[in-house]
């Protein structure tokens, strides 16, 4: 009988128990047996072989509907050594299993991969990309489980704190989740239709500065009140600008810590205060009095009960990663196609050649989407500069002569 070991690793998703779920009533039909291993790779890295039990079909058949995972998460990194690896392939063994699927980011791909190649053919390894950032290296088109019902719930947060700006005339900062990638806060955003949304991708290359952050959303602030006479309106922030600010930039980051995997962690830098606090600063140096709030929108989406669209995504996902595995497919990755049908993607073929890990989707910024959403919002634009009546306009609303204003909002 086949053994499916089944885990999850990196932050919570939308759909990680649909996954589960299908994944344990197809590996029984078909004649297996499923483990459930908790909190990742943790316990499997001290080889301890204790956190794990027996799936059965009976608690799989509505465990699509729930949100979170009932086996857990972690991000611990079993690449870090080579004995931590070994210590995993062998408490695989230790539990029978001979089917390995993953359920996580580009992180935990990447750990997959390195299991597959400790584990060399004695153990099968798939992986199910899951991400509410949506930044894996999918087909074009093709989301990655959880961020549909992210992206939904985060709307509808940022259509809330909208509102409550209309209603009380002031502006907001939200900063939502996207370490590398923009999808989440621009799907967000431009779902929400609020006046200015801030992707790192739309940055050249290279460090993105704080003051130019501060700029942009102070013009958008600045053109509502010029244009529209409002004095509300919400900014939506992605929080990988804060990954690519020079650390002289960010006071706040000198001592936050990072994860298993080196990363900042994102969820301990206050960007959104800092970004609040900046702006008003300006404005009071003007002796203008702007109402500012601030939020990070992220923990809410993680974990809410997913979407139809996630819950079918996820049963596909896990059903098929189970008859992929069974087929003799390895070291893969489980996608969907635009078309519906479930194919491997072999764990090389996702690998940057620079530096061995997991590509990067990007939002596409020379795409139409981006430049219709870029062009909804409310932005001083170069065109603006060389309007004589809107630079006035704007001057009086900013509290600056015309060539200050020319020449601070210029650059952007």
């Amino acid at each position: 009988m086949a053994t499916f070991g089944v885990l999850c690793g990196g932050g919570p998703a939308p759909g990680l128990n649909g996954v589960i779920g299908a994944a344990v009533m197809r590996a029984a039909r078909r004649g297996c047996r499923t483990v459930g291993i908790y909190d990742g790779f943790k316990w499997l890295m001290e080889g301890d072989v204790s956190h794990a039990r027996e799936l059965q079909p009976s608690e799989a058949q509505l465990l699509h509907l729930e949100g979170g995972s009932i086996i857990h998460t972690s991000r611990a990194n079993p690449t870090k050594q080579p004995e931590t690896l070994e210590r995993c392939v062998k408490a695989l063994d230790e539990l029978g299993v001979d089917h390995l699927l993953t359920i996580g980011g580009d992180d935990t791909a990447f750990s997959a991969r390195k299991v597959a190649e400790a584990a060399g053919n004695r153990i099968k390894v798939a992986h199910v990309p899951k991400t509410i950032d949506n930044d894996l290296p999918l087909p074009s088109g093709v989301p990655t489980f959880g961020y549909e019902t992210a992206r939904e719930l985060g709307a509808s947060v940022v259509e809330r704190i909208q509102q409550d700006c209309i209603t009380t005339n002031r502006w907001f900062v939200l900063v939502l989740m996207g370490r590398k990638a923009g999808f989440l806060a621009l799907g967000s955003g431009y779902s929400a239709g609020v006046p200015v949304t801030l992707i790192p991708e739309e940055f050249p290359a290279g460090p993105i500065r704080f003051d130019d952050v501060v700029r942009i959303i102070e013009g958008s602030i600045v053109k509502r009140m010029a244009t529209e006479g409002r004095e509300d309106g919400v900014a939506v922030v992605a929080e990988g600008l804060v990954e690519r600010m020079p650390k002289e930039d960010l006071e706040a980051l000198k001592d936050v810590p990072h994860d298993e995997h080196g990363h900042i962690r994102l969820a301990d830098v206050p960007f959104g205060r800092v970004l609040k606090n900046a702006l008003g600063d300006v404005f009071k140096s003007r002796g203008m009095k702007v109402a500012l709030g601030e939020k990070d929108v992220g923990y809410e989406l993680r974990c809410g009960r997913p979407l139809a669209w996630d819950r079918e995504y996820t049963r596909d996902l896990g059903a098929g990663a189970v008859d992929l595995l069974l087929a003799g497919h390895s070291s893969i990755l489980v996608a969907r196609q635009p078309d519906g049908a479930i194919q491997p993607i072999q764990f090389e073929d996702l690998a940057d050649p620079e530096t061995g890990k997991t590509r990067v989707r990007y939002v596409d910024v020379e795409g139409d989407s981006f430049k219709t959403a870029r062009a909804l919002q409310t932005r001083i634009e170069p065109e603006d500069l060389e309007d004589a009546e809107l630079v006035a306009r704007l001057a009086e609303a900013a509290n600056l002569s015309e060539d200050e204003v020319r020449k601070r909002y210029a650059p952007l």
